[in-house]
């Protein structure tokens, strides 16, 4: 199998109901308990009117520009599935516009991350559907490859393998390995629920905040009282 031109079936996937679980969760609180070190980078930004980002990872690697690789995608993507695409973060060239949006949400899929540029921004702006881009282009794409699907990508140092968890709210992108899915959902739960406490504390006015000071003592800090 010669690598710049194929396609690979996925061997596994996150369930639904795994991805269902964190529709509910800050991508911050998850990013918080996997230890902050992973990250899909600040260019990839929500396009679409708003809405969270969640499914299992559809991997497209494609020439920066070119968007043939993704076209095969959509006709082998399933409902659920987020297409990721690692276009080299160029963005000379949109990979997607108006009329592939369409056929997206037509077949069911959660969503679509493109390390590159998009294109009739206004239109996928003007609805809910979830698009994550690293900007804005009006000149179109190239339909010659090469591209690769289903292989390992990697956007910004974070690793997306095919089958993985991937999710985004406005804060940015994030994915969770495949084999990690159910330990991070239960720390992320935990998470949260302390921040809702911490939060509770606050408006009754019993914040506790001493560990500053206890962390600037530590560290040495002058001029404390």
């Amino acid at each position: 199998m010669a690598a710049g031109f194929r396609i690979i079936p996925r061997a596994r996937k996150v369930a639904p109901d795994a991805v269902a679980r964190f529709r509910d969760l800050p991508v911050a609180n998850v990013s918080d308990v996997m230890s902050r070190m992973t990250a899909g980078g600040p260019r990839l930004r929500p396009m679409h009117a708003g809405g969270v980002l969640a499914g299992s990872a559809f991997t497209v690697k494609t020439r920066p520009g070119d968007n043939l690789m993704v076209h095969k995608a959509l006709s082998l993507a399933a409902p659920g599935d987020v297409i990721v695409v690692d276009a080299g973060g160029d963005l000379t060239n949109a990979i997607i516009g108006e009329l592939m949006l369409a056929q997206m949400i037509k077949r069911g899929l959660a969503g679509i991350v493109i390390n590159g540029a998009i294109r009739d921004s206004a239109a996928i702006r003007a609805q809910g559907f979830p698009v994550f881009a690293a900007g804005v282009t009006h000149r179109g794409p190239y339909k010659d490859g090469p591209g690769e699907i289903n292989v390992a990508i990697a956007i910004d140092g974070m690793v997306i393998e095919p089958g993985d968890l991937v999710l985004g709210d406005e804060d940015g992108l994030l994915c969770v390995p495949f084999a990690e899915v159910e330990a991070v959902h239960a720390a992320a739960t935990q998470k949260a629920a302390a921040e809702a406490r911490q939060m509770a504390n606050i408006e009754a006015g019993t914040h506790d905040a001493s560990w500053v000071d206890a962390t600037l003592r530590r560290l040495g800090c002058d001029g404390l009282d």
